[in-house]
């Protein structure tokens, strides 16, 4: 097994421009593919054109999957298996940092897909039990259960006998990942979902920390601050843990599923749970993460987040609070393929990263690919401060040569 001492920067010298640390695990050839993919993302035309096209050629059996396996697939996932995703972890951990396994296979209104997903996860545990790379799993509640079902739940409708034993079958597959996640010391994110459905899966998380974080962490609820009621339900969370003696696992995010919350909350004529404005997010995102560090001793974070502020922020907290840079309770995370320039520079100064590693068959995860690209030519500012650190990086490998 590979064993990567943690190399440390000089205090206070923690910078995320120093694009030769950023790049460090990628090649020429992928940062040219980096450099063709992120400057795609300012052409929403040709995003939309493009995506367009590679569904219409996977729906008709088109030569067209070689073309996604070597350009976004190739940038935002590990591979097809987790046996295929083996080289990206090591080439991550060659650097210190880990990776979260995400079979990023879309749910769907079947049981024996559910039992199928359940069956998968199951492998990234064993997996993360042996490898010391993989320190997370995580899954989604919906990829073992039907939407439908946990919205009648959360809004209190009455089951019929056969939903109930949907329901029973969603609890127990829950409870099967989060017992064999304990009983292989693996942690497990519960991701967060629409707000439509969260109560139900809240509900679960709590309950499998109640039983399995008594000792340590190993569940983790997940927290979305671009929602206005969030920085309050985590604080009540934290309360509650202290009240019945364990440790809150967070994953604390800015969140994913903006656009569909609005247009929700507009055409069934209720408030939008969405914050005002993204300074409203931020200050949350911030507000959590001081109430985390006060709380240490009662709670485990993950600061999933690519805003660099939030990342400085959180190094600052811990150096004001003398807690250790490589505290086993605080976590950095980014997604694959984006971010390296705080990832590999947090990693560096000897902080705890782990990148998101969607994995899974090309097909299938061409929705998650699809609303990687949507999601990021909407971020203008960002991608462009991706683009030009890669193209430093290009130009100073051009010098060095």
């Amino acid at each position: 097994m590979i064993n990567i001492q943690p190399r440390k920067q000089t205090p206070g010298t923690l910078s995320f421009d120093n694009t030769k640390i950023a790049f460090a695990s990628k090649n020429n050839a992928q940062l040219r593919t980096a450099y063709m993919l992120f400057k795609a993302f300012h052409y929403t035309w040709i995003l939309s054109l493009g995506n367009k096209v590679i569904l219409f050629g996977v729906k008709y059996g088109l030569p067209i999957k070689w073309l996604v396996r070597k350009t976004a697939f190739a940038q935002f996932c590990g591979g097809e298996t987790i046996k295929d995703s083996e080289r990206t972890i090591r080439e991550l951990w060659e650097f210190n940092v880990g990776s979260i396994l995400d079979y990023s296979v879309e749910g769907s209104d079947s049981d024996a897909q559910y039992e199928s997903t359940f069956q998968e996860l199951l492998a990234t545990i064993d997996k993360g039990e042996n490898d010391e790379a993989v320190p997370f799993s995580v899954f989604k509640v919906t990829a073992l259960s039907r939407v439908s079902l946990l919205t009648k739940v959360q809004e209190g409708q009455k089951l019929s006998p056969s939903e109930e034993i949907e329901l029973e079958n969603t609890r127990r597959r829950v409870r099967e990942i989060c017992e064999t996640a304990a009983s292989k010391d693996v942690k497990v994110f519960v991701d967060a979902e629409e707000s439509w459905i969260q109560e139900p899966i809240d509900t679960f998380a709590l309950e499998m920390m109640e039983l399995y974080n008594q000792k340590g962490v190993i569940v983790y609820n997940t927290y979305q601050f671009y929602r206005h009621d969030k920085l309050e339900d985590f604080k009540r969370d934290v309360a509650f843990a202290k009240e019945k003696g364990f440790i809150l696992g967070a994953k604390l995010v800015r969140g994913a599923y903006m656009e569909k919350e609005r247009a929700r909350a507009k055409s069934k004529g209720y408030k939008s749970p969405i914050q005002p404005d993204k300074e409203s997010t931020d200050r949350d995102y911030n507000l959590a993460l001081e109430h985390a560090i006060k709380n240490i001793e009662h709670v485990a974070i993950c600061a999933g987040t690519h805003n660099e502020f939030s990342n400085l922020y959180l190094t600052k907290l811990m150096k004001d609070n003398k807690i250790s840079d490589d505290n086993h309770n605080i976590y950095f995370s980014q997604l694959y393929g984006m971010s390296d320039h705080i990832s590999f520079n947090l990693s560096e100064a000897g902080y705890n990263v782990a990148k998101y590693v969607p994995y899974g068959p090309i097909k299938e995860v061409l929705p998650y690919l699809i609303r990687r690209s949507e999601e990021n030519s909407a971020i203008s500012g960002m991608m462009g401060r991706e683009l030009s650190l890669i193209v430093r990086e290009i130009e100073r490998r051009k010098r060095d040569v």
